[in-house]
């Protein structure tokens, strides 16, 4: 069967886009898909908002998404997927916060967590942000997920589905999301993050 090609755009700060991309790791162990890991940017989704509902008065959200899109440019593609895995696992599972860990643990130098400081690959960001939300809109948040001409974004997921559950939940929001005419589908209200 022919892999399909899936588009990932993701914010390495947010722990639901944390939880969705370890659903599509096991959606990968059984459908035939291939992922293909961009970054997107709470920070300039809501630049122009007088009131940050991430919170964010420091800043601190562009950080890891400099760090990603200089990994990106650097060193490629697979590169991105380790450093966002390292950088995940170590976050959000963790709670620790230390950038040059997770590159070493990624295979990569310590020294791009200097991108984090200044603006070198800013463009490059909001280029890599705009791809994903055109597709979408700017009325939603991170992720983003693009396949089989269909884009749309979430699932908001509170724990990752496992084995054929995860790959019945991607046939559902292929299906859902590739239905001409197709918007909006919500649940119930969201569960702390949970990743085991």
């Amino acid at each position: 069967m022919e892999e399909t090609d899936v588009d990932f755009w993701f914010d390495p700060s947010c722990p639901y886009t944390w939880v969705t991309a370890r659903w599509l790791t096991e959606v990968e162990k059984v459908r035939p898909i291939r992922l293909r890991y961009h970054v997107m940017s709470l920070a300039v989704l809501n630049e122009h908002l007088e009131v940050d509902p991430e919170g964010d008065t420091e800043g601190f959200l562009w950080w890891p998404v400099r760090i990603c899109v200089a990994v990106e440019q650097r060193h490629g593609q697979d590169a991105l997927r380790r450093f966002f895995t390292a950088y995940g696992a170590r976050v959000h599972e963790r709670g620790d916060w230390g950038w040059a860990e997770a590159l070493t643990e990624a295979g990569l130098p310590a020294e791009l967590a200097e991108a984090a400081d200044g603006e070198d690959y800013d463009a490059a960001l909001r280029a890599s942000h705009e791809r994903g939300i055109s597709l979408v809109g700017k009325h939603v948040g991170t992720p983003i997920i693009a396949a089989e001409g269909a884009a749309f974004f979430g699932p908001v997921l509170s724990k990752a589905p496992r084995g054929e559950a995860a790959g019945r939940l991607w046939d559902g929001a292929l299906l859902v999301a590739g239905t001409p005419g197709f918007h909006e589908l919500k649940g119930v209200p969201h569960q702390p993050a949970d990743f085991t």
